[in-house]
């Protein structure tokens, strides 16, 4: 996953215990180590949505006599490299400005952490999490705002496979009314990124209450889910841009779904054939414009 800094373990420890504030500047620096060593504290706390005081109270809360000792800390997890904090704050002369510099840099960007899906620990995770999810009755598939796209993927591909998943996304806010004969027999799947979907994570303590298994896709050790969640599996959203990317969480999505229709490979394949045949009959694609009818 994304580097980590030198005060990673200490600062998850204390999570809980911080202010709000405190934690939203927490959960800055997790993300975004390099941040510390390479811009002024006014920057880094601008980045994070705080004061600049927030950042020395940081500081002070885990045991350090100012932030100066603090910032310090992390002045080894500089590496000036391809995908490196330094180096793209070096390319921003011609990147901001150029197209083709940024959508370069976007794909590179992805590719990395796409790539960093593949640390062992990771494919663990997946392979944990998969076996759950093939061994649960029914599986409830629950991501809200920009994780509904993920959340509809898995449930899409799953229903391919058979009738064993289910959306929370019913209408008129009736989506909690899936899990009333829900039990713990059954998996909760749900996905989120800061800042985390108040609705999600209600949803999710819902489901826990009736000992649902809780499996996790989020972006953070500090996510809210993680406190929950039987297994986690995470992924990064920095992006080159404005808006947090969701590539790693599709492909985790994709991951999954491959590694469900591979545990059984005959009664997956029979369902693919049972799929085929009725969007056949219904007429569902076409390989070219149809004529129009006058």
């Amino acid at each position: 996953m994304l580097q980590k800094g030198p005060l990673h373990s200490r600062i998850v420890e204390s999570f809980d215990d911080m202010s709000e504030q405190l934690q939203q500047a927490s959960r800055h620096i997790l993300e975004h180590p390099q941040e510390v060593a390479l811009v002024s504290m006014r920057e880094l706390s601008r980045n994070a949505g705080v004061q600049p005081s927030t950042m020395t109270r940081l500081a002070k809360f885990l045991g350090f006599a100012g932030y100066d000792d603090f910032r310090e800390q992390h002045a080894d997890v500089i590496r000036v490299g391809s995908e490196g904090f330094a180096a793209r704050a070096l390319q921003r002369d011609e990147g901001v400005t150029n197209g083709e510099g940024l959508a370069a840099r976007m794909l590179q960007s992805l590719s990395a952490q796409i790539g960093s899906l593949c640390e062992p620990d990771t494919l663990s995770r997946l392979g944990t999490m998969a076996e759950r999810l093939s061994s649960a009755r029914k599986v409830y598939v629950l991501g809200l705002r920009s994780c509904h796209s993920v959340a509809w993927h898995f449930h899409y591909v799953m229903t391919l496979l058979g009738e064993r998943t289910s959306h929370l996304d019913g209408p008129a806010g009736t989506s909690a009314d899936a899990l009333i004969r829900a039990c713990a027999d059954d998996i909760l799947l749900a996905i989120s990124i800061s800042p985390y979907s108040l609705h999600t994570l209600e949803l999710a303590e819902a489901a826990r209450e009736k000992r649902v298994g809780i499996l996790a896709i989020t972006d953070s050790e500090v996510s809210p889910l993680v406190a929950i969640a039987d297994h986690v599996v995470l992924f990064p959203t920095e992006s080159q841009t404005f808006f947090h990317t969701l590539t790693p969480a599709l492909a985790v999505s994709e991951v999954l779904c491959g590694l469900l229709a591979t545990h059984d490979r005959a009664a997956a394949l029979e369902e693919l054939k049972r799929a085929d045949r009725h969007l056949s009959a219904m007429n569902t694609y076409a390989t070219s414009i149809p004529r129009r009818r006058i």
